[in-house]
């Protein structure tokens, strides 16, 4: 994975420059020192490190519904003996990037970032509100990633929010929020970054004015956060097949295949006798991340698509 930490150093690196044009702005947009320190959400190929090229050609057999399996007070699933899959619903976390695209594969990774027990909590608290849409979570996660200011989210989110956050999460997101940029101050600070770079800054911006501004539709952010067509290989990627499981830390194989950025297939596999019997797979805490960096990097929730 030495490519991919390379890719993500390199990326800091240009975000440090955008950074230094912020400050030249002092006084016209004020916005925090973000750029050159944790991304809200940081999760990248480079923490894609549990894949296992030597399991692609294994097999399962039939598999159970993995919703028949106990759950703890999370959504989480209590791990036994067995080869489980469900339909799960999925989250883009990578605003300005590609959709999935059949027959390439994603990778197990963790959620990180400056903002990681946000996430965490909105995913692992939607399962016990199973009334709130997929499209409200999603609009939520936008949000931390595009660092909207809470405070300002439309009138139907904010309530939404305050059932899945705690107050201190919520503060802690406003105090890291943006102002929403212009289209001319945009330009001035984008201009000279990287294609990719500056896609990604750009569907930012725009999110995090779509979501605090009147009008927007959710189809509108969705044209913003998930670009279409043919997807370039993005820098730092590596060769990930479909059929590619990953070791997950509490001993089971997880597979994951995106059917579209909104739902994945989730394949899990359990060992007879092996040490992630008992323990918990919580899917609130997992991203998928594409061996294609140009593509998105999905949130994974306990929630079954559709839902």
């Amino acid at each position: 994975m030495t490519i991919g930490f390379l890719a993500a150093s390199g990326a800091q690196a240009q975000l440090g420059g955008l950074r230094r044009r912020l400050n030249d702005m002092v006084g016209e947009v004020p916005i925090p020192d973000f750029l050159s320190g944790p991304q809200p959400v940081s999760t990248n190929i480079a923490d894609a490190i549990y894949g296992d090229a030597a399991r692609d050609a294994f097999m399962p057999g039939e598999a159970l519904e993995l919703t028949s399996l106990a759950r703890d007070e999370r959504g989480g699933f209590v791990l036994a003996p067995g080869y489980y899959t469900m339909v799960a619903q999925s989250y883009c976390l990578h605003a300005g990037t590609h959709g999935p695209s059949g027959g390439e594969g994603y990778l197990y990774a963790p959620v990180k970032g400056s903002a990681d027990d946000a996430v965490i909590a909105i995913l692992q608290n939607s399962v016990g509100h199973p009334d709130i849409p997929q499209r409200d979570i999603q609009q939520l996660l936008w949000a931390i990633v595009a660092r909207a200011k809470f405070d300002n989210l439309n009138h139907r989110l904010q309530p939404v929010a305050a059932q899945l956050l705690t107050q201190r999460q919520l503060a802690s997101l406003n105090r890291s929020a943006l102002d929403v940029l212009n289209n001319r101050q945009l330009s001035r600070l984008t201009g000279g970054l990287p294609a990719p770079l500056r896609a990604i800054a750009q569907a930012e911006s725009q999110l995090r004015s779509m979501l605090t501004t009147t009008g927007s539709s959710y189809a509108d952010m969705e044209a913003v956060a998930v670009l279409t067509g043919i997807a370039p290989l993005g820098e730092g990627s590596v060769d990930v097949p479909a059929a590619r499981w990953s070791r997950h830390p509490v001993g089971c194989w997880v597979r994951y295949r995106p059917n579209g950025y909104s739902n994945t297939q989730v394949e899990l596999l359990v060992e007879p006798a092996s040490e992630a019997v008992g323990r918990v797979y919580d899917p609130g805490q997992a991203i998928a991340v594409p061996g294609n960096t140009a593509r998105q990097r999905l949130a994974q929730s306990a929630r079954t698509f559709p839902g």
